[in-house]
């Protein structure tokens, strides 16, 4: 069992190496996989990626074609908040771009989820800053880690860590636990 920051260097350095068109493929392999088992939903909070997360311009793109309501991240001091597409942006705390306007707090069907390691029992490592954790500890909403299949790996969870429900891979969706979801 390797420590979680071991995990992050590896996965970081794995990412950055998967370039080309075998990461343009994985991309839209993640897309059309997201999109045809989740996009029946209204209402989706999704990260930004930036540097070499799974791309989620694509998949923001498509549920705003069609028509659905599309929420993204803000960290505002220790917390991160749902703010509606659509209002412009600014450059945030970590140097991704993130919405102007106004906190959402009502529920979200489906949240899309960067990570950097994901196990076989839906716990991830994220970066660090356990943002998603607390944003996600009260929600109801579906979690849905993105990545690329080579980010699967063992190690332990921590007690406060949140698992997700789905991992969409351009290997396809993996379901975890015994939610299900609604799927």
């Amino acid at each position: 069992m390797s420590d979680k920051n071991e995990i992050r260097a590896k996965m970081r350095a794995l990412r950055k190496n998967f370039a080309g068109e075998g990461r343009e493929s994985a991309d839209r392999e993640i897309l059309n996989s997201f999109i045809s088992v989740f996009g029946g939903f209204d209402g989706y909070f999704i990260y930004n990626s930036f540097s070499s997360e799974a791309r989620t311009d694509l998949i923001q793109k498509e549920l705003l074609k069609a028509g659905k309501r599309v929420y993204l991240p803000r960290v505002e001091g220790r917390d991160m908040v749902a703010v509606l597409y659509g209002g412009g942006f600014k450059e945030g705390a970590f140097k991704i771009s993130e919405p102007l306007g106004e906190p959402y707090s009502g529920d979200i069907n489906v949240t899309a989820i960067p990570l950097l390691a994901v196990n076989g029992r839906g716990y991830r490592i994220g970066y660090g800053g356990g943002f998603y954790d607390r944003y996600l500890k009260d929600k109801t909403t579906l979690k849905v880690g993105l990545g690329y299949d080579f980010q699967m790996t063992d190690f332990e969870e921590e007690p406060f860590d949140v698992p997700l429900d789905y991992f969409v891979s351009e290997k396809g969706i993996k379901k975890f636990g015994k939610k299900g979801g609604g799927l």
